[in-house]
């Protein structure tokens, strides 16, 4: 299979796995699982099966999508995002007579 969308498509899947089992020690035992499924496939040379490949687990992975993916706290759209920001600098007005 070809490195490069193999391991991209590898990433969103352990990603979207980690989505629907938050906690790492459930989410072990399926990562090992979908890393045994590319195992399964990583002699594949021919182009025209790969590319058949990585249709189907793309599809795969639209099917699974999660409705309300996790996102860290910290992380944009996380509940904890920008919640204590350090104050603006606002520029100090001129005294009076001064321009």
């Amino acid at each position: 299979m070809p490195l490069q969308p193999a391991a991209s498509l590898y990433r969103r899947c352990l990603k979207l796995s980690l989505d629907w089992a938050v906690h790492r020690h459930i989410w072990r035992g399926q990562a090992v699982y979908i890393r045994s499924l590319f195992d399964a496939n990583r002699e594949v040379r021919d182009p025209r099966q790969q590319k058949l490949l990585l249709r189907e687990t793309e599809k795969l992975l639209e099917t699974w999508k999660h409705p309300d993916p996790y996102k860290a706290p910290t992380a944009p759209g996380g509940s904890k995002y920008e919640r204590n920001l350090a104050p603006r600098d606002l520029p100090y007005a001129a005294a009076p007579g001064e321009h």
